[in-house]
């Protein structure tokens, strides 16, 4: 039999994480869902900018992802668009994770939510927080590559 390709598209990024932390490692989670919330996400109504993710009894939870319920979304579930959601990786992987954030000062970020095989999986880091003058140096770095294209789109014409 054989195997269907994988099917993936971004549904929201957390444009804050890059400037604000280095990334040192990246997993895919899965997400537990209400049905009204898969629907908001296929229309986009989600925002992942203040999410972070928590530990709590050995689980990892997605904290601060606001995503806004439909107005037709359900008439018997009352919706709460900042609940928390509880993330899934295997238990090894959690162990692992949790040393690492609890011993070296490291701390777990949402970086993206996206569509993998008709399921909704977050992708997550292990990051450590940048100092401001690290984050000054991504700002430098960035304009100095716009600077860069603005000369040679001037030059090509």
């Amino acid at each position: 039999m054989a195997k269907k390709p994988e099917t993936s598209s971004r549904i929201a990024d957390n444009k804050k994480a890059a400037y604000n932390y280095f990334f040192e490692e990246r997993h895919e989670a899965g997400v537990v869902l209400q049905g009204w919330e898969v629907k908001a996400l296929r229309e986009g109504k989600v925002q992942l900018t203040d999410g972070y993710v928590v530990i709590r009894e050995g689980e990892l939870y997605l904290i601060g992802c606001q995503i806004n319920p439909l107005k037709t979304a359900s008439t018997h579930v009352s919706p709460e668009a900042a609940r928390t959601k509880k993330l899934l990786l295997k238990k090894d992987e959690i162990k692992r994770l949790i040393g690492k954030v609890e011993q070296k000062g490291y701390t777990l970020v949402p970086l993206n939510l996206h569509w993998k095989n008709g399921f909704v999986k977050c992708e997550i880091a292990l990051a450590k927080g940048k100092a401001e003058h690290d984050k000054r140096d991504t700002i430098k770095d960035r304009e100095g590559k716009r600077e860069v294209e603005r000369v040679m789109k001037s030059r090509h014409r």
